[in-house]
């Protein structure tokens, strides 16, 4: 005689450990992209003022800084004409369309915005943002 054992049924439970690593997860996630945002905007820089300034929407864009004396920045690292065009080109060949905020100091030469626009231009760039402040 063979005897069948009766499949018992296992307790279906939530698993909570997942779901706390994966809340640290973000946690550090969010963290570490503050700390780059802040960085980004870490150039010593005075906007211009503008009356009819209007705050961009929060979307993903990259962040381009000048200096008063015309010098380019990738977040707050110092870059030349040559490493911001091969930065531009990777952003937009791989996060396409790119939106580009420039952040240009008053005192910035006409020229170093011009032969900016002119680049992001060439790359592609759909929306650029230029960063002032408000009267």
């Amino acid at each position: 005689m063979i005897r069948r054992r009766k499949k018992s049924l296992d307790e279906v439970s939530f698993q909570l450990t997942p779901m706390i690593d994966m809340t640290f997860l973000l946690l550090i996630f969010f963290m570490v992209t503050q700390k780059i945002t802040e960085q980004e905007l870490s150039v010593p820089i005075r906007l211009p003022i503008a009356a009819t300034a209007a705050s961009p929407e929060k979307t993903q864009r990259d962040v381009i800084n000048i200096d008063g004396e015309g010098n380019y920045y990738i977040g707050d690292r110092a870059a030349s004409k040559d490493e911001v065009l091969a930065h531009l080109r990777v952003k937009f060949r791989d996060f396409p369309p790119l939106q580009i905020y420039l952040r240009a100091d008053q005192k910035t030469p006409t020229k170093k915005i011009r032969e900016f626009v002119e680049m992001a231009t060439e790359v592609g760039a759909i929306d650029l943002i230029f960063g002032v402040h408000e009267n």
